[in-house]
C-alpha cells in the first residue's frame, strides 16, 4: 500500500524560486512529501535550467513542511562524500529530519565536469558503497580518518549533525544496483514500475525497508499539446540502454532524442487531462510495490496540474487508501 504521495521537483527544468513555489503548490494540493533532482547540466537545452540542489533545499526547509529526498545524489565524483555527508547532515536539522538522501551511482553528465575518467559501472557502484560508509562513519559525529579503495578523509568530523543519522535510499536501475540498494541502503529509490527490481531489493536486505518510486506526467487540457510540451522537453526519458548514464553534454541529448518520436512519449507518458489515465498510471507503481509514489508535471502548465490533482487525483488516491 502507497504510504506517501509525493511531488518530485525537476531542477533540469526550473529554476530555484519556481521549484520553492511548486513545493508550496504542491504541499497546499495535498501532496505528501518531495522528490528533488540533483544536477550539474540539464539533459538537454530545452529544459534550461539546473541549480545546485542544497541552496534550494535550504529555501524548500523554510517554506513547507514536507519531507524532502533527492533523487538522487552521487556522491562519488563531482563532490566528495564528505562534503556531501556535510551537506545532508545541515538539510536534516533544517528541515527537523524530514530529509532522506537518495543516492545513485551517477550520469556522465554531471560527473564528468572535473574532468576525471568515467568509471564502469561496477566501479561506480563499488564507489558508492564506499561512500556510503564514508557518509556513515561521518554522522556518527567522531574524528574520522578513512584510507579506502577510492576516498581519503583526514581528520574530519562533522559538527552540525540532526538527532537521528540521515538516512539514505539507493537507487536501483538493474539487479547489480538493486542488489547494492538492498544490502547498503535504508531504503531503496526507483522510477520504473517494476516488481521484478523491488524483488532483488528485498531478498537482499531490503525487506522491510521503504522504497521510493517516482515518474512524470504532462498535464494540460489540450492533449496534442501536453505531448508536444513533454517531447520537446523530456524526449530524453525515451533513451535506450545506458545512453543516459554516459553521454557527457546536453548536445550529445539532444542529438541522441532526434531518434524519439512524439508518438514513443506519447505511448511512454502520460499526456492530457484523462483522469483515468493518471490514476492506472499510478497503479501501475502502487501495483509494483512502491510505498512512496512521487510525481512531475513537465511544462509550464503548474498551477492547472495542482489544481487538476488536488480536486480529481489526490481524493480518489487517499480514498482508496483508507
Amino acid at each position: 500500500m502507497v504510504k506517501k504521495i509525493g511531488y518530485f521537483l525537476s531542477s533540469e527544468e526550473f529554476g530555484p524560486r519556481e521549484l520553492v513555489e511548486q513545493a508550496r503548490m504542491a504541499q497546499d494540493a495535498g501532496f505528501e512529501a518531495l522528490w528533488i533532482s540533483d544536477h550539474y547540466h540539464p539533459w538537454n537545452d530545452a529544459q534550461g535550467q539546473s541549480s545546485f540542489v542544497w541552496g534550494t533545499i535550504g529555501a524548500l526547509s523554510q517554506a513547507v513542511d514536507l519531507p524532502i529526498t533527492t533523487a538522487v545524489t552521487c556522491p562519488t565524483i563531482r563532490m566528495h562524500p564528505a562534503i556531501v555527508a556535510q551537506a545532508a547532515a545541515t538539510a536534516a536539522v533544517l528541515t527537523g529530519g524530514r530529509f532522506v538522501l537518495g543516492v545513485g551511482t551517477g550520469e556522465a553528465l554531471n560527473e564528468h565536469i572535473l574532468g576525471g575518467p568515467w568509471p564502469t559501472s561496477k566501479v561506480r557502484r563499488e564507489m558508492l558503497e564506499e561512500a556510503v560508509e564514508v557518509m556513515r562513519e561521518l554522522w556518527k559525529g567522531d574524528v574520522v580518518n578513512h584510507r579506502g579503495t577510492y576516498y581519503t578523509v583526514d581528520q574530519a568530523r562533522l559538527y552540525t549533525l540532526p538527532e537521528e543519522p540521515v538516512r539514505v535510499y539507493v537507487s536501483g536501475f538493474g539487479p547489480a544496483s538493486a542488489r547494492m540498494a538492498g544490502r547498503v541502503g535504508d531504503g531503496y529509490v526507483g522510477t520504473q514500475p517494476d516488481s521484478r527490481l523491488l524483488g532483488v531489493f528485498r531478498e537482499h536486505g531490503g525487506r522491510g525497508k521503504p522504497a521510493q518510486g517516482g515518474y512524470k506526467v504532462c498535464w494540460g487540457p489540450d492533449r496534442d499539446a501536453a505531448v508536444k510540451t513533454a517531447h520537446e522537453r523530456w524526449a530524453n526519458e525515451q533513451l535506450p540502454g545506458e545512453l543516459a548514464q554516459v553521454l557527457p553534454q546536453p548536445r550529445h541529448f539532444e542529438q541522441a532524442q532526434q531518434l524519439v518520436t512524439p508518438q514513443m512519449v506519447a505511448s511512454a507518458l502520460v499526456c492530457g487531462d484523462d483522469e483515468e489515465a493518471h490514476l492506472r498510471r499510478f497503479a501501475e507503481y502502487a501495483d509494483a510495490g512502491y510505498d512512496e509514489v512521487y510525481i512531475n508535471q513537465i511544462g509550464p502548465e503548474q498551477r492547472g496540474f495542482f489544481d487538476f490533482y488536488a480536486e480529481r487525483i489526490l481524493p480518489r488516491l487517499k480514498g482508496m487508501r483508507a
